[in-house]
């Protein structure tokens, strides 16, 4: 018998490298196929923080490595450097 489970992975980038720091952006990406969402496709985050998609029963699997920056670089914009990866298994049966 094939598995019903499907995973729901969620990626939340944060103000700073604390979990309960603000959300700033974020991607959801639905194995279950309920839901179909793409970048850009809400103005408000699904969650405040990291701590409450927690709550909320994702599971964290991913966080990020702090780097600090090079001298000079401080103030330098690039990449979102506070990416925390998600996932929740759904059942589709």
């Amino acid at each position: 018998m094939a598995s019903t489970l499907r995973q729901q992975v969620l990626t939340l980038y944060l103000q700073n490298s604390a979990l309960d720091s603000n959300v700033v952006g974020w991607s959801i990406y639905d194995g279950t196929g309920k839901d179909a969402h793409t970048t850009g496709d809400s103005d408000e985050a699904p969650y405040e923080t990291g701590l409450d998609a927690l709550r909320d029963g994702w599971r964290l699997i991913q966080q990020p490595v702090l780097i600090p920056p090079y001298p000079g670089e401080e103030y330098t914009t690039s990449f979102m450097k506070y990416g925390f990866l998600f996932e929740k298994l759904e059942d589709v049966s």
